[in-house]
């Protein structure tokens, strides 16, 4: 049974059987297909994808593209990404870590558990640390002082290392 798309009408589908038959572009050519084969063969999508080498995901895309596409409106990839699962803005995380950075500049030291208390409250959810962390990195803070000293380190043996070495 095909697919019932108010999309699908008869201008469409002619359009696509055109441009598979006409074009020499790749995803214009999986573009049409993901749209005609459904809608007039009665082809599952996972089927489709099969048939066009796509994923499923990808195939429903094109498929959804395809009556943008005709009508000369553009689509791009640039659309598909982003931060779908954010708690907060990227300026909302600004504005909340400036009191922190601040006083990070003043000589002061970075502790992610303040941070993470203040985070939890503005957004009332609990999260991990990664979470925290993942939020400074996005906003470029680095620890910027190395260690002063290895932790393993043990000053007294190294003083005796210094009075009994070898003169070269």
């Amino acid at each position: 049974m095909s697919r019932k798309c108010k999309e699908a009408g008869n201008n469409s589908l002619k359009k696509a059987e055109d441009i598979i038959r006409t074009t020499r572009d790749a995803h214009e050519l999986r573009r049409a297909q993901a749209f005609l084969l459904p809608y007039a063969f009665g082809f599952s999508l996972e089927q489709v994808a099969a048939i066009i080498g796509k994923s499923y995901a990808t195939t429903e895309r094109l498929r959804k593209e395809f009556p943008v596409a005709i009508n000369n409106k553009k689509t791009s990839r640039k659309d598909w990404g982003g931060r779908r699962r954010q708690n907060m803005t990227f300026d909302e995380e600004q504005n909340l870590l400036a009191p922190f950075f601040d006083k990070a500049k003043e000589g002061g030291i970075l502790i992610v558990t303040p941070i993470k208390i203040a985070y939890e409250e503005k957004t009332g959810k609990n999260v991990a640390e990664s979470t925290i962390y993942r939020m400074l990195a996005r906003h470029n803070w680095r620890k910027l002082a190395p260690d002063r000293r290895h932790p393993k380190s043990n000053p007294a043996l190294q003083e005796e290392y210094k009075k009994n070495s070898p003169k070269s």
